[in-house]
């Protein structure tokens, strides 16, 4: 069974030190290799101000993951929820690529 390949896209506060970024990066790349997908790639992209302000941030760190998970899709799943709930990371996109 062939892998599916997903583009992770999330927004991390911009006022988290460096040492707690990388830590939270780290968490969310073992959340989806615990769950039984693989990291091809995990990087920062860049910090960019925002077109209008979200939970009080006008810019934000972007870092991309893309991964390859077999047809279920628990980790990504389990990303998404934890994604959502933590208070470091702004807002997240989860995008299925296209074979």
């Amino acid at each position: 069974m062939e892998n599916t390949k997903y583009e992770i896209l999330y927004i991390i506060r911009p006022d988290i030190d460096e040492e707690a970024k990388t830590a939270l990066v780290d968490r969310f790349d073992t959340i989806i290799t615990d769950n039984g997908a693989e990291v091809i790639e995990s990087k920062d992209w860049e910090k960019r101000r925002f077109a209008y302000e979200m939970n009080g941030y006008r810019e934000g760190i972007y870092h991309i993951v893309n991964v390859s998970s077999p047809s279920t899709a628990d980790a990504v799943n389990e990303f998404n929820r934890r994604a959502r709930i933590s208070n470091d990371i702004i807002r997240h996109m989860i995008v299925k690529e296209e074979e």
